[in-house]
C-alpha cells in the first residue's frame, strides 16, 4: 500500500528536519499513519478508517495522537506549525463514486445533444442479454445550451446568454449547485464553455467544472463523462480538503494528495477526476520502491486490503492509461494501470443454502468483520482468524468501546458454528460423502 511508499521515503537518507512529518494512507477499512518527529524517529499508526464514537476523522485523529492533543483543542496547543508536511493517499473520491454518493450534477451540453452522453458509443458489454441495463448517469439533469460552433471554430449559433441565464437560475432554485459544461468542440473553442460558467458563477453554483479545462481532448462522449465525473466529485473532495486544513489552522498547511497518476498535487489543485485511484496508485508507487531496494526491476504487484485487491504490473516504468471505465464510469485522464477485484479482507461470507459465495460486498470499517466487536458479518478476516492464519495478539488492539481491546476470536468461534450448523440442516441427506456435520473450521476454509 501507500504505506510502503511512506517508509521508503522516509527511510531513504532521511535526516531530521526540526518539524514533524506525516504520510497517511486512507483504505477503505483502516487509515495507516506514519510520522517522521522532529527528532527524525519513525512511528507509525492504525487506526479504522470509521469509528464514530470516537473520532469524524480517521487521518485527523492519528496526526492530532502524534502531536499529543486533544482534536477539540485549539489550534495553537497542538504545534501545528510545526508541520513540515502531510501527503496523503485517500479512499473519499472512490467510495463516493462507489456508493453514488457525489453532489447533483446538472449537465449543460449543446442544444440537440442532451442524451450523447447516455447513447455513448451504443457498447454491448453482455452482447447475449436480453435484459439490457442502461449504466446509471452521474448528472440528474441537463441544460440544453443554444449554441453551435463548428469543427473549424465558425460559429453556426451564438450562444444565447439570456436564455441560458435563466435556464441555469431555474436549476439553481431547484437545489443545484454542481453544473458541467460540455459543448460541442468546445476543447479546440472554448469561447462558449468560457461565457457559460461566467454564468454559472454569476448565478451562484459552487462547482463550475468545463470541459476544456478538465479534458481538452477531442471526443465529445468521454469528454464530457471526464467532466460530469468532475463535477460529480469535486465537492465531496473539496469539503474533506477543507475539514483536514481547518484542523490545523486553514490554508497555509503543506497537505499534499497522492493522484490516480501515481504523482502529488497540492490540496487545492486536488480534483475529483484524478483522486478515484489515490489509493492504489500510492500502492504501485510504494510496491516498486521497495522493490528497487532489493534490486527488482520487474515485478506483478498485490494490494489487497480491506475492500478490494489492486493488481499492476511493472517492467521498469510504470504503465498508465488515458481511457478507463471505473466503477462503471468512463474516465479520460492519465491513470495507473490497475486491475481491480472486489474481493478483501473484509469481503463477506454468504451461504445460500446449496453453495458458498464471497463478496464483492465489503463489511469495511463499520460495522467490520465479526471480530471487530461491531455486530458484524463474518468475514475473510474471520475465517483467517478462526483458522489462525491471524493471531490477536499480532493485530492492533483498536477496538471496543474505548479503541484499545483486540480482535474478538471467541464471537468468531461462535459465529462459524451456528453457520456450520446452518449448512449442516441445508444439506442433510445430500452430502453423502460427507457423513458427519462440517466442523466450524471446515466451514471457515470454504
Amino acid at each position: 500500500s501507500f504505506f510502503r511508499t511512506v517508509l521508503f521515503n522516509m527511510a531513504d537518507g532521511a535526516q531530521c528536519c526540526g518539524s514533524w512529518q506525516f504520510w497517511v494512507d486512507r483504505g477503505g477499512t483502516f487509515t495507516d499513519i506514519v510520522a517522521r518527529h522532529p527528532t527524525g524517529k519513525l512511528s507509525s499508526r492504525k487506526l479504522l478508517s470509521e469509528n464514530p464514537e470516537h473520532y469524524d476523522d480517521a487521518a485527523t485523529f492519528g496526526i492530532f495522537q502524534f502531536l499529543t492533543c486533544s482534536p477539540d483543542a485549539p489550534i495553537g496547543v497542538c504545534d501545528a506549525d510545526t508541520i513540515k508536511a502531510i501527503k496523503m493517499g485517500t479512499t473519499v473520491a472512490t467510495n463516493a463514486l462507489l456508493e453514488r454518493k457525489g453532489e447533483r450534477v446538472l449537465l449543460a451540453i449543446t442544444q440537440g445533444f442532451r442524451d450523447a452522453l447516455r447513447i455513448a458509443y451504443q457498447n454491448r458489454p453482455k452482447l447475449f442479454a436480453k435484459n439490457i441495463e442502461l449504466p446509471e448517469m452521474l448528472y440528474e439533469d441537463v441544460l440544453e445550451v443554444p449554441e453551435r460552433v463548428s469543427s473549424s471554430g465558425e460559429v453556426l449559433q451564438e450562444l444565447q446568454v439570456e436564455p441560458t441565464r435563466a435556464s441555469l437560475v431555474k436549476a439553481f432554485e431547484k437545489g443545484f449547485r454542481a453544473v458541467s459544461v460540455v459543448l460541442m468542440h468546445g476543447y479546440r473553442f472554448p469561447a462558449h464553455e468560457q461565457k457559460v460558467a461566467q454564468l454559472a458563477s454569476e448565478v451562484g453554483f459552487s462547482q463550475v467544472s468545463v470541459s476544456h479545462e478538465v479534458s481538452p481532448l477531442i471526443k465529445l462522449v468521454s469528454r464530457g463523462d471526464t467532466t460530469v465525473v468532475d463535477a460529480y466529485l469535486t465537492p465531496i473532495l473539496r469539503r474533506y480538503v477543507d475539514m483536514v486544513a481547518s484542523k490545523f489552522g486553514g490554508g497555509n498547511l503543506p497537505l499534499l494528495f497522492m493522484q490516480s497518476n501515481g504523482g502529488l498535487t497540492s490540496a487545492a489543485a486536488f480534483q475529483g477526476k484524478d483522486a478515484i485511484l489515490s489509493g492504489p496508485a500510492g500502492g504501485v508507487v510504494g510496491a516498486v520502491r521497495t522493490a528497487a531496494q532489493e534490486g527488482f526491476e520487474k515485478l506483478i504487484t498485490f494490494d489487497m486490503g480491506g475492500t478490494s485487491t489492486d493488481v499492476a504490473h511493472f517492467n521498469g516504468e510504470y504503465e498508465r492509461t488515458i481511457d478507463s471505465c471505473i466503477a462503471g464510469v468512463r474516465l479520460r485522464v492519465p491513470v495507473m494501470q490497475i486491475h481491480t477485484v472486489a474481493a478483501g479482507g473484509g469481503s463477506i461470507l454468504h451461504f445460500d443454502g446449496s453453495r458458498y459465495r464471497v463478496g464483492p460486498d465489503s463489511a469495511g470499517a463499520n460495522p467490520g468483520p465479526a471480530c471487530y466487536r461491531r455486530g458484524g458479518p463474518l468475514t475473510v478476516t474471520d475465517a483467517n482468524v478462526l483458522v489462525g492464519r491471524l493471531q490477536p495478539d499480532f493485530f492492533p488492539s483498536v477496538f471496543g468501546p474505548n479503541a484499545d481491546l483486540p480482535i474478538d476470536a471467541a464471537v468468531v468461534r461462535q459465529r462459524f458454528e451456528s453457520l456450520a450448523a446452518e449448512v449442516a440442516r441445508a444439506t442433510q441427506g445430500r452430502l453423502a460423502q460427507e457423513p458427519s456435520p462440517p466442523s466450524a473450521e471446515a466451514v471457515a476454509e470454504g
